[in-house]
């Protein structure tokens, strides 16, 4: 009877930790409804990467209002990344099926179906491990992202925060770190490019002229004409 209890009381501690933890990924969510994040988990992985192999190097980062942020590029992310992001509630389950039929087929993990709403939280969040967990916990960041911020808010902060190379994050930095121009100033093809980058952008980094990255560009491009933007 004594080991019954103590595994309730075990139960009863985990699942209060397991709340307060979600309290507490919340309580960010709502602070960044209208304040800037600074960092991200993702870009404090990533820096501490950079600094095993170069002590006190910097990440490449700047943060742009929306408005100050090629129409081009939000199309073509749009296109690229999550078609129906304006209209789904966070989750696009008919580019998940897919998914899961395409990694079927290849007997592979080839496509993740992620919208960019659950590639927010998971950059805002998380690691990029492929764990039933995170995958767990980033849906129910998802979850709350949807609830409190706007889609244009959403969009403004994945637009700013996510990875396009090594140690370079966000619109501003990519624009200039792969073209020396403003994230303002980027022109159709140039988006479409860094569209086309986001599924493995430090490998692209690396391999600018892969044929893989120019075919896609390409189909970007032919996309971007029917992007629904927030």
């Amino acid at each position: 009877m004594r080991i019954l209890h103590w595994l309730k009381l075990a139960a009863a501690w985990g699942v209060g930790l397991l709340l307060a933890y979600q309290l507490w990924l919340f309580a960010w969510v709502l602070w960044w409804a209208n304040v800037n994040p600074h960092m991200t988990r993702f870009m404090e992985i990533r820096q501490e990467e950079l600094w095993l192999k170069t002590p006190g190097a910097s990440l490449q980062k700047q943060w742009v209002d929306y408005e100050r942020i090629s129409p081009h590029l939000k199309r073509a992310i749009i296109a690229a990344e999550d078609a129906k992001f304006v209209d789904h509630e966070g989750f696009d389950w008919d580019g998940i099926q897919k998914a899961v039929e395409k990694n079927q087929r290849r007997g592979k993990v080839v496509a993740g179906g992620s919208t960019i709403s659950q590639q927010l939280a998971k950059n805002l969040f998380l690691s990029p491990s492929k764990t039933p967990w995170r995958k767990a916990e980033e849906a129910a960041i998802t979850l709350m992202l949807e609830t409190a911020w706007s889609k244009r808010r959403i969009f403004e902060v994945y637009l700013n925060v996510v990875e396009w190379g090594n140690g370079v994050f966000g619109a501003e930095a990519a624009a200039r770190h792969y073209f020396n121009v403003s994230a303002a100033q980027l022109g159709p093809e140039q988006a479409a490019k860094l569209a086309a980058m986001l599924p493995n952008p430090r490998f692209y980094d690396r391999n600018r002229s892969a044929p893989g990255l120019l075919k896609k560009t390409g189909i970007i491009l032919g996309r971007m004409g029917a992007a629904e933007l927030p």
